[in-house]
């Protein structure tokens, strides 16, 4: 394992190549380690690699650094998720631009069944704050919920704290590498954090919080919940790229109306008044649009309807979660081409339900 993660965290250092063009290599040569050991010739017949990037590859040097990145891992206990790994965020998967390198400390399941991301302007108020602290006392009944947010001022710092005292798991995607914490303030926030939860970032170690990487880091944030929340917001700013992001995503977005004549509700009510948000004024907004209740007591239901193989293999991987049908199909191995007709008979037969974004659950 510690041998691949060289390799692994080696391929996200050879310049010229991102992360459609990594899992590009990886789909031709089956993993990391392959990758560097293909002879020049093989590598410049894959699209996209040409003599520079090739060379690059087959140098000393980008293994050279990624051997200090991995002892830095090591020393600090961060774990490394490669996009293959079975503990990487499988609903990241279904963007485009998938990280194909995560830096996670942490103890929280970043696969949970409920995943929730609560995003907003830092400069919150009573209303947002209170209306974060009867939710999540609402959502404390459900044990595989995990909170997602972004460790900024505000709205952010407000959802992970009021997680750690509500004991909800949160994690905080962070802009920056796993050897800093930013804003320094939250330093004692995100240590409590490692134990209830952790911190995630596509970003190596050293690196800094610069302006282009937290829209980079909302892709995370939206990318990896099956719902993101917007709790205050101005009329532009980090929280409404993340709405927009989830919406671009097909994830639920939901936006908290506020008073039309103050700056912080003004990017909520637009979200709402463009139809680009679901309008919440509590927890069982969620619950309902999301079926967290029925869920939770499907899989105590017996199936006495025959299943044929392909119905069987979408159930079984229905059983614990809600997917995507490309995320369906994907990890089912039935094709692009054959899993509608599959979903629709077994909406038929009253077995599975469509929900909003082309996903699906059992009933």
């Amino acid at each position: 394992m510690e041998e691949e993660n060289l390799f692994e965290i080696a391929l996200g250092l050879v310049p010229g190549i991102g992360n459609v063009l990594a899992k590009h290599l990886i789909s031709y040569r089956g993993s990391a380690k392959n990758v560097f050991q293909t002879p020049k010739g093989k590598l410049l017949k894959i699209p996209g690699i040409g003599p520079k990037i090739a060379e690059s590859i087959l140098s000393a040097e980008v293994l050279k650094k990624a051997e200090s990145e991995l002892k830095l891992a090591q020393e600090k206990e961060v774990s490394i998720l490669f996009y293959t790994s079975p503990t990487y965020p499988k609903r990241l998967k279904n963007i485009l631009n998938t990280p194909i390198l995560l830096y996670y400390k942490g103890s929280a399941d970043l696969n949970s069944k409920k995943i929730l991301s609560i995003v907003g302007t830092r400069k919150a108020t009573e209303y947002g704050k209170n209306f974060i602290e009867n939710l999540l006392k609402q959502l404390q009944t459900y044990p595989d919920l995990l909170v997602v947010s972004g460790l900024a001022y505000g709205i952010d710092i407000c959802a992970h704290k009021v997680c750690l005292k509500n004991q909800i798991a949160t994690v905080g995607v962070m802009a920056n590498g796993l050897d800093m914490v930013y804003p320094y303030e939250h330093k004692e926030v995100a240590k409590q954090m490692i134990l209830n939860g952790g911190l995630l970032t596509e970003n190596r170690f050293g690196s800094k919080p610069d302006a282009p990487k937290f829209p980079e880091r909302n892709r995370i944030i939206a990318g990896m919940s099956d719902a993101v929340l917007v709790v205050e917001a101005a009329e532009s700013g980090g929280a409404l790229i993340t709405a927009d992001i989830a919406n671009s995503y097909d994830i639920e977005v939901f936006a908290l109306p506020g008073n039309v004549n103050l700056q912080y509700s003004k990017g909520c009510n637009q979200l709402i008044k463009e139809h680009k948000a679901h309008m919440i004024t509590s927890a069982e907004d969620i619950i309902e649009l999301l079926n967290w209740n029925k869920e939770a007591t499907s899989t105590n239901k017996k199936l006495t309807i025959m299943l044929n193989p392909n119905e069987q293999k979408v159930y079984d991987l229905l059983k614990s979660t809600q997917l995507q049908i490309d995320e369906l199909s994907y990890r089912s191995q039935i094709s692009m081409s054959q899993i509608p007709s599959v979903l629709l008979e077994m909406e038929l037969k009253g077995i599975i339900k469509a929900l909003p974004g082309q996903k699906y659950c059992i009933l």
